[in-house]
């Protein structure tokens, strides 16, 4: 029971600063899709970058722990398209996840996530699953460590990567949970959709993720 409660009030801790403006966290997303994909030898290869099928970007994830640990964040996907703006119109996601173990901190982290076959597309269009469970998530390769590793990450569904005070690395997210964020996606586009009807149709981006629909069009 106690487990429950400190659960519950770590998650409400993380979850309360996450709560911001959506420009807010639309500009942040673009930041950290370009600071991390753009951080040469020593960001995300260019190469699997240029293979992907879809990239998932959260800015901020919140994490907190006293002996149980709790993770909560929120961001937005796009997928590749045919159109000529190269990427889809922007869906959004929430991050959530817990551990039990002896621990004790908090910090703050940006993840990068690239979904690179089909397979993964089609468990990030769904509702809601499980990294590591339902679908196959590995740690991404940093800079020039892709040119050795390159055959073993392409086996898997997704690739992530995350950054926190400055140190920039590959995760694995085991147990982590990502679902659609509705309250994100009925603020951006005035209705209720799913990330699948927003990936998958030639719907105009809002005008509030510009500034991150111009930074996926460099990849």
């Amino acid at each position: 029971m106690i487990y429950r409660f400190t659960l519950l009030t770590l998650m409400l801790v993380v979850m309360a600063p996450a709560l911001r403006a959506d420009n807010d966290r639309l500009k942040d997303a673009a930041l950290v899709l370009t600071e991390m994909a753009g951080a040469g030898d020593t960001g995300i290869p260019q190469n699997l970058l240029a293979k992907s099928k879809c990239v998932v970007v959260i800015p901020a994830v919140k994490k907190a722990a006293f002996v149980v640990g709790a993770q909560y964040g929120r961001g937005y996907i796009s997928c590749r398209t045919t159109d000529p703006a190269g990427w889809s119109a922007p869906g959004a996601v929430r991050i959530e996840g817990g551990s039990v173990g002896f621990q004790i901190g908090g910090s703050e982290t940006d993840v990068l996530m690239i979904v690179m076959n089909d397979r993964g597309v089609e468990r990030l269009l769904s509702n809601k699953f499980t990294l590591g469970a339902d679908a196959g998530v590995a740690a991404g390769p940093v800079g020039r460590q892709a040119t050795a590793q390159t055959d073993a990450t392409m086996r898997a569904e997704m690739l992530a990567w995350s950054r926190s005070r400055g140190v920039f690395a590959g995760v694995a997210l085991q147990g982590s949970t990502l679902r659609e964020d509705d309250s994100e996606i009925e603020e951006l586009y005035g209705s209720k959709l799913t990330n699948r009807e927003i990936v998958t149709s030639r719907r105009a981006s809002p005008v509030a993720a510009a500034t991150l629909m111009s930074a996926l069009s460099r990849y």
